[in-house]
């Protein structure tokens, strides 16, 4: 396993994207600011990420990110249109799901990978939704929650990125998603966010 090029970052780069999914457990909250810092709150795009939390934890996510990010935070809401220059995040306790309108779903049901919300849920909710407009990463955990959901983007034609399990905190997630596919980039948190804020530029 070796890091993505110069070149394969420049080819992902040129990519029109309409939305980001995220994510990560173990580790995930920095990992999760390191890689959305430096986005202007005029950011073309939406991203989602689910971070895995107990389900009786009230979340603070959006309190916390919202203060160290110039992207709007919050909590995402059942029937709630994405927007451009916002990162949600799932609610404890609720799969989140992105409709074919570009909208949001929740759910109670059962436990994906004995999570929810469930990364592969959210993810493959996003492929269907996005296709080729959407790009997946996938960060730091301590199970394989996300692998599954993001080898199912690579087939619907997403931009698959994952970081390099030698920069986090605990490698499992990223891992057991490079045993189960090869992504279009394998890069650190400061590759990921050099790569977000030069998706974020005009084509």
């Amino acid at each position: 396993m070796t890091r993505s090029s110069a070149e394969a970052v420049a080819a992902a780069a040129s990519r029109r994207i309409r939305a980001v999914a995220i994510g990560a457990s173990a580790g995930g909250l920095e990992a999760i600011l390191a890689i959305a810092k430096d986005l202007p709150a005029s950011y073309p795009m939406p991203l989602v990420a689910v971070l895995h939390l107990p389900d009786n934890h009230e979340s603070r996510l959006a309190e916390l990110f919202g203060h160290r990010l110039a992207l709007r935070v919050r909590e995402a809401r059942d029937k709630e249109s994405l927007e451009p220059g916002t990162l949600y995040f799932a609610p404890p306790g609720y799969h989140l799901s992105i409709e074919a309108d570009f909208s949001f779903s929740l759910s109670c049901e059962e436990r994906v990978s004995f999570a929810r919300p469930s990364i592969d849920v959210l993810f493959d909710s996003a492929a269907d939704a996005c296709g080729e407009s959407l790009a997946g990463i996938l960060l730091t955990g301590a199970n394989h929650d996300g692998a599954a959901g993001l080898a199912g983007m690579r087939v619907a034609g997403a931009l698959t990125i994952v970081q390099d399990p030698a920069t986090a905190e605990v490698p499992t997630m990223p891992e057991a998603a490079l045993r189960r596919m090869t992504p279009d980039l394998i890069l650190p948190l400061a590759g990921i966010n050099a790569l977000l804020c030069r998706l974020g530029q005009p084509q």
